[in-house]
């Protein structure tokens, strides 16, 4: 029916309106869609076709309590004054119901998939876009490569506040231009390079799988500055299909340091969709994530990336060394 609807809109030169309450992420439905295609508009993905989206979401910290509702519904319903917010309020404290129905259905939020790791509310409490990455400042990167179909991205955590940014974020395009499409090896390898002379890089864990000579290119270039080493056979790579193990005990930490809100980003789009794309997967060590389906488009190498730079810096506190800057200046007695 939308897809009639867009074509008859089409022919007459016309505009259409949707509306609708927050969609349930994993249907495939109409609403989810149309997020979908705005966010890749926003992230510069896909392009600007005069897409209007406007939605009006409670925040995501709002507690569903009495008082809280009382504040906030008033201004998500806008005027819609029909709805009575003690009546909503009666649907909200039904423990019958699920919390999730209620942020969907009242708050307008998008909750989480059931075997998803994150919602929005858990990823986008992190957020402060005041925050940015200077030169010089201390860090740790993680990197996670694909070769056409995953994508490819490198991450840097800042020691000092835990704080996520992109440095770099290769994906192949949608649509006719990503026929062929290969991830651009050399910018990759510019853009580590510039990491390293651009920051104070104290780790870097890499995951080695199909960039096994760029890796070892990059332990034999940069390993001996680093304060701390991977655990694989030279001091960048980190082979994450080698232990099952050690790559869920690694998530796990990053999980608790996002539940604990002690990591933190500034705000980057793509980063958020990985992040959000992410499934749980348990095993029997605990709890690892993968993407919703093997073949899915929903990628999330950014994600892995960031676990990997959120383990160079556990490692980094647990058992890192102090390493002493060079000066290139030389004595002689």
């Amino acid at each position: 029916m939308y897809e009639t609807i867009d074509g008859n809109a089409t022919k007459k030169d016309s505009r259409y309106l949707a509306i609708t309450n927050a969609f349930l992420p994993g249907e495939d439905s109409v609403a989810e869609k149309m997020r979908d295609a705005f966010e890749k508009i926003v992230e510069g993905r896909a392009a600007d076709i005069g897409f209007l989206y406007d939605s009006v979401e409670a925040h995501p910290k709002t507690p569903l309590t009495p008082d809280a509702i009382r504040i906030v519904l008033p201004k998500i319903r806008g005027d819609a004054v029909w709805l009575r917010v003690e009546t909503i309020l009666q649907s909200i404290l039904d423990t019958t119901l699920s919390p999730s129905r209620s942020r969907r259905m009242w708050l307008n939020q998008i909750v989480a998939e059931e075997d998803a790791l994150y919602g929005p509310a858990e990823w986008d409490v992190l957020r402060d876009e005041t925050k940015t990455l200077a030169p010089g400042d201390e860090i740790v990167m993680g990197f996670d490569g694909g070769l056409r179909d995953d994508s490819t991205c490198l991450i840097a955590l800042r020691v000092s506040d835990m704080c996520a940014f992109v440095l770099g974020l290769w994906e192949r395009p949608d649509g006719p231009s990503g026929k062929d499409w290969e991830v651009p090896r050399a910018q990759v390898d510019s853009a580590v390079h510039d990491a390293f002379s651009t920051f104070e890089v104290q780790g870097f864990y890499a995951d080695v799988a199909l960039w096994e000579s760029f890796i070892s290119e990059w332990s034999e270039t940069y390993g001996e500055g680093l304060a701390v080493k991977a655990p694989g056979k030279d001091s960048i790579g980190w082979d994450m299909r080698s232990s099952q193990k050690a790559s869920t005990l690694a998530h796990e930490r990053l999980m608790r340091s996002v539940f604990d809100q002690k990591l933190c980003h500034d705000g980057d789009l793509a980063l958020r969709r990985h992040a959000l794309n992410a499934r749980r997967r348990t095993n029997n060590y605990g709890i690892s994530f993968g993407k919703e389906s093997k073949d899915s488009p929903k990628k999330v190498d950014a994600y892995a990336a960031l676990m990997l730079a959120h383990e160079a810096l556990f490692d980094l506190r647990a058992r890192g060394k102090k390493v002493r800057k060079r000066t290139g200046r030389g004595f002689f007695l």
